[in-house]
């Protein structure tokens, strides 16, 4: 699954992410990531081996979980990178879709748009966990009874 350079470089990506959402992160960005690191490691566990223009329903079914879980934490936090998360996740969801619709989109298209949705949604998991993590320290450092902060 991981035998090339690219599929790597997706994996120590999302590893970092991940690993940054849960060290830095509030409880949004801690159940996003958890919710990514499960759909991330349940589709590479289901088998592959149909053609290219078969749809994959496993992995379907995982992008619409993961799709869902993104806007019920989007409608019930405050913030905006959940929106542009959820907005890429169905970017996969509808070139999925559009495969099992047979719909015959070109493949290296559904795939582009697939990885490059990924590495967007991981993206924003990353700057929406940075600046999560500098409003805490501003917060934090604001009420500190510091009188340079004042």
């Amino acid at each position: 699954m991981f035998g090339d350079i690219y599929a790597q470089a997706v994996m120590v990506a999302a590893v970092i992410t991940v690993t940054f959402a849960f060290w830095k992160g509030d409880e949004p960005e801690r159940m996003s990531a958890a919710a990514y690191a499960l759909v991330f490691l349940a589709a590479t566990m289901i088998k592959g081996g149909a053609a290219a223009n078969v749809p994959r329903w496993g992995v379907t079914a995982l992008e619409i979980i993961l799709l869902i879980v993104f806007i019920v934490i989007a409608q019930h936090s405050r913030r905006a990178w959940l929106v542009w998360a959820a907005s890429f996740q169905g970017l996969i969801v509808t070139s999925h879709v559009l495969v099992a619709a047979s719909l015959r989109p070109p493949l290296v298209g559904a795939a582009t748009v697939t990885n490059m949705s990924a590495y967007a949604l991981l993206i924003s998991m990353a700057v929406g966990t940075f600046w999560a993590w500098q409003e805490r320290r501003a917060a934090s450092m604001a009420s500190s009874s510091d009188p340079r902060l004042l």
